[in-house]
C-alpha cells in the first residue's frame, strides 16, 4: 500500500455493521417494501413461508440503512442489485449499489434476524441462530482446518464453537477470500473462540479485522470482516 492509499483509507469512515430482528427493521419509518426493486419484490414473493419473505425483505432494507448511514444520504435514494459472477444472473450473487460502485455491501438473514454491512473497503457479514447452528461430524471435517477442528472438539460447547468459526468463514466468502470449496484451507485457529457477553470481540488475522459477537436479544452469532475495522452500529433503536 502506498502512502497516498494509506492516507485515503484513513480519511474514509469505518465499515458499518448492524444486526436486528426482521420486525424491528420493518418498523423503521424511513424504510418499507416500496424501496425494493421489482426484481427484489419478485424474489421475496417466491418464498413459500411468510417468515422467509419477511427475513429477505428486512435484510435488503437493513443493508440500505447501513449504506445510507455510511454515505450520509436517505435510504430511499439507494438501489440494491445483485449479480452472480458465474452465471451472470441478477437474482442472486454478491450485492452491490449500482449508483455507488465505491461502496461494498453485505447482508445475511436467518429466521427472524438480519445482519448487514457497508463500507468503502470490502466487508462481509454473516448471522446464524445458535439453535440452528450446524452440528459437528462430516460438515466440520469438510470446512475446518485440522487446528480449528481440534479447538472445536476441545471446546466446552463444541457446537457453539463450530458456529463461531462458521460465521467467520461465511463472512470471508463474502469478501472473496475463500469459497465453499476451499473453507478448510483457511485456518482461523489463531483467533479466540470465546466472545464476551457484554460486547463484541475484535481480533486480527493477517490483514483482516474481525468483529464477533453474540446478539443477546436474538441468540444469534454474528461475524463481520473487513480490511478496515468494522464499527457495530444500532440502526433500529426506538423502533
Amino acid at each position: 500500500m502506498t502512502t497516498e492509499d494509506h492516507d485515503r483509507r484513513q480519511d474514509r469512515p469505518a465499515p458499518l455493521v448492524a444486526v436486528a430482528s426482521a420486525e424491528a427493521v420493518l418498523r423503521r419509518p424511513e424504510v418499507s417494501e416500496h424501496l425494493l426493486t421489482d426484481l427484489e419484490r419478485q424474489r421475496a414473493a417466491r418464498f413459500r413461508t411468510e417468515t422467509g419473505r419477511v427475513d429477505f425483505t428486512a435484510g435488503h432494507l437493513l443493508v440500505r440503512l447501513c449504506a445510507a448511514r455510511l454515505l450520509g444520504v436517505p435510504a430511499d435514494g439507494l438501489a440494491l442489485a445483485q449479480q452472480c459472477p458465474d452465471c451472470g444472473r441478477a437474482d442472486h450473487g454478491k450485492p452491490f449499489l449500482p449508483d455507488h460502485p465505491d461502496v461494498h455491501v453485505s447482508l445475511s438473514h436467518t429466521r427472524g434476524v438480519v445482519a448487514a454491512a457497508a463500507g468503502f473497503e470490502p466487508v462481509g457479514v454473516d448471522v446464524e441462530l445458535a439453535a440452528r447452528g450446524r452440528s459437528l461430524g462430516e460438515v466440520a471435517q469438510r470446512v475446518l482446518a485440522p487446528a480449528e477442528l481440534a479447538l472445536v472438539r476441545a471446546a466446552p460447547e463444541p457446537d457453539r464453537a463450530f458456529l463461531r468459526l462458521w460465521v467467520r468463514k461465511e463472512s470471508l466468502i463474502k469478501i472473496g477470500r475463500t469459497s465453499m470449496d476451499t473453507l478448510a484451507a483457511v485456518d482461523l485457529s489463531d483467533l479466540p473462540l470465546a466472545v464476551p457477553a457484554d460486547g463484541p470481540l475484535r481480533s486480527r488475522h493477517q490483514d483482516l479485522h474481525f468483529v464477533d459477537w453474540t446478539d443477546p436479544a436474538h441468540g444469534a452469532a454474528v461475524a463481520a470482516v473487513s480490511t478496515a475495522e468494522p464499527q457495530v452500529v444500532e440502526l433500529t433503536a426506538g423502533a
